[in-house]
């Protein structure tokens, strides 16, 4: 979880021009772009800081709910408490295996943004020489 933020902290510190984003496309290390892949690194860019408050707010939210529910719910089927720990277990190594997914967006998306202001910085180096 802590991964997730620091990433999308340094994110949001490093891209100080998102639409130098625009139009480029996500490469995987050694392949080729995806050929579905029609989401440039810009949208993918305001789909990751879209997505930093819902996960904010949904771990906000579920320690909330966790607190008023065990109030409510002192009574419980014996059927539910039976599979709830396969349950919760399925549910975690979901959220770790997106906060995974997202981190690694995270960190590809500033990489190459950082290697796009590189190139930049190189062509207006040598357009001055």
């Amino acid at each position: 979880m802590e991964q997730y933020f620091s990433a999308t902290q340094k994110m949001e510190q490093e891209v100080m021009f998102p639409s130098l984003l625009r139009g480029v496309f996500p490469q995987q290390e050694g392949a080729a772009p995806a050929a579905g892949g029609h989401t440039d690194l810009y949208e993918r860019y305001q789909l990751l800081k879209a997505i930093k408050p819902m996960v904010e707010k949904g771990l906000a939210s579920v320690n909330d709910q966790s607190l008023t529910s065990a109030d409510a719910d002192t009574v419980s089927d014996e059927g539910a408490d039976s599979n709830l720990e396969e349950r919760l277990s399925h549910h975690v190594n979901g959220l770790q295996q997106v906060l995974t997914d997202l981190t690694k967006n995270t960190n590809a998306l500033t990489r190459r943004y950082s290697q796009i202001l590189e190139q930049i910085s190189l062509s207006e180096d040598q357009s001055s020489s």
